[in-house]
């Protein structure tokens, strides 16, 4: 008698040892230096509005599980990674309720209402942070600049603002390079983009470790590093043809690629495993859309940046894509598949 049960399943039967838990983990740790670069140029604030926003993505994820009857899935580390992306998003002086409420909006509306990991049309930070956008344009859009004296000895009295009470920022608030373009037309150095001596939200800061922690996500494979290169190409490529058209008037491709959240939302928003094409030529399509509609948004919206309009765009027309573009199943032809 065989004291061994034979176990008959379906392929594959090789599988990869890269779990949710342990690609959501290397993801976190690819972040892990951008946002400890932050809080060395804001200090204590950014700081805080890091640690609210993890806090309350991670709380809700458990709480909306709990009452919904399902075993918690915060230990997958998706829901941290949704809150060090918001809190990146977000200035570093912005009111804790508003960063909290942040939180609950990503997960509940952008996650769990779409059936959890897995299901998510949208990126969830990002749909948190177009509603706080849209409810709180002043706020949101209100700068602090970095490498202050007092920001490891001091937190500024706006964070601790009551809710649904007008935030007093201490000091003075400084523009972003893309709104000081678009608005006074002053370019910042390429240099000062590229190492983060700039003004803007705490993910707008570290364009160089953004980079490497997208090579480090690409070189693990867990990553399709298609969508940042075609991305990144396409507001290159783009922005280089008006600026040798008029430079007086159009910034350069350096500017494009450096300033603004474009690096954060390239690198480790546009690549979500959910709400990305499936396809190679997919995601470069989808890349490629994206990296127009910034281009487009940046120098012809309303608003300086255009970075989460793309993005959220670009995540809506990605099913569609994926109906566009398929696979070829193995011995057809693409017209008979």
């Amino acid at each position: 008698m065989f004291k061994q049960t034979l176990h008959i399943s379906t392929s594959p039967h090789l599988v990869k040892g890269s779990s949710v838990e342990i690609i959501m983990r290397n993801v976190v740790w690819a972040m892990l230096p951008a946002a400890a670069f932050s809080v060395y140029v804001f200090g204590w604030n950014a700081a805080l509005v890091l640690i609210t926003s993890t806090l309350s993505c991670v709380l809700t994820e458990h709480v909306l599980c709990r009452l919904s009857k399902k075993r918690s899935t915060v230990s997958d580390w998706s829901a941290i990674i949704t809150g060090l992306l918001l809190g990146l998003t977000l200035p570093p002086i912005f009111p804790l309720w508003m960063t909290f409420l942040g939180g609950v909006i990503a997960i509940s509306v952008g996650k769990f209402l779409f059936g959890g990991l897995g299901y998510n049309v949208f990126n969830p930070a990002l749909v948190g942070r177009a509603v706080l956008q849209g409810a709180f344009p002043v706020a949101i859009t209100t700068w602090y600049d970095g490498f202050s004296a007092d920001r490891f000895t001091t937190i500024n009295s706006s964070l601790f603002a009551a809710p649904f009470m007008k935030p007093v920022v201490d000091g003075v608030s400084g523009a972003t390079p893309l709104s000081a373009f678009k608005f006074d037309g002053v370019v910042t150095d390429t240099a000062d983009l590229a190492f983060g001596f700039v003004s803007g939200s705490a993910g707008e800061t570290s364009a160089i470790l953004i980079l490497l922690g997208g090579v480090y996500l690409a070189i693990r494979n867990f990553m399709n590093w298609r969508i940042p290169v075609s991305i990144l190409a396409t507001v290159f490529i783009l922005s280089g043809i008006f600026y040798w058209v008029d430079p007086s008037k159009y910034p350069s491709p350096l500017f494009m690629l450096f300033s603004g959240g474009l690096m954060l939302g390239a690198v480790f928003m546009a690549t979500d495993m959910v709400a990305s094409p499936i396809t190679k030529w997919g995601v470069m399509l989808y890349g490629a859309i994206i990296g127009t509609l910034i281009v487009v948004i940046r120098i012809w919206g309303g608003l300086p940046e255009g970075v989460m309009y793309a993005i959220l765009l670009g995540n809506a027309i990605s099913p569609h894509i994926d109906r566009l573009i398929r696979y070829r199943v193995y011995g057809t032809s693409l017209k008979s598949s």
